[in-house]
């Protein structure tokens, strides 16, 4: 259920923003208000609170963002909360964030390896993502752990491609244990 909010409500923003010629100036408003709405859970404990009528919450979501955001995030922001929809507002931004980035052409990708990659590697990999991909730039994420040994797991969306020594010895062992003496 909360994906399909997500994907209304974030569809939507990202439509208005597509119609308006205004997607690349959302998007950084967007990802500011991420920013700003996770420092101060305050404001989304009142946002949630039961007992805080609705029209007190959008009078204070104008007070507070009126002048700083577009008129139109914050009619989209007064929208969400008139419809009980401020606990999704993670979800629905996280799923704006992405469909802008679709519409782009960027890929994200998270790169984990057992040892910190050099730049020159770094670079090596976007490349190579780039070739073998649709997308016309990378958005890359470098994480580190040694349990994979040496190697490298590579995940875009749903897919991952998994060349970790950790994952050959797993199969390896597997094989292993198949065989009958």
């Amino acid at each position: 259920m909360a994906k399909l909010i997500s994907k209304t409500y974030g569809d939507a923003l990202f439509e208005l923003a597509v119609e308006n010629d205004k997607v690349d100036v959302l998007l950084e408003e967007v990802e500011q208000l991420k920013k700003v709405l996770s420092e101060n859970e305050e404001f989304g404990r009142l946002m949630n609170h039961p007992k805080i009528i609705k029209e007190e919450k959008i009078q204070v979501a104008k007070n507070v963002f009126a002048g700083r955001i577009s008129e139109e995030l914050l009619g989209f922001l007064t929208i969400i909360i008139s419809k009980d929809r401020y606990r999704d507002i993670d979800a629905i931004l996280d799923y704006f964030v992405a469909e802008v980035k679709r519409y782009k052409g960027i890929g994200v990708a998270t790169v984990t390896t057992a040892v910190p990659l050099r730049e020159e590697q770094c670079r090596q990999v976007e490349q190579k993502l780039l070739d073998t991909t649709q997308y016309t730039k990378m958005e890359m994420h470098y994480c580190l752990d040694e349990s994979l040994i040496g190697g490298m797991v590579i995940r875009i969306g749903d897919r991952v491609v998994d060349s970790s020594i950790k994952t050959k010895l797993s199969e390896l062992q597997r094989e292993l244990l198949k065989v009958q003496l």
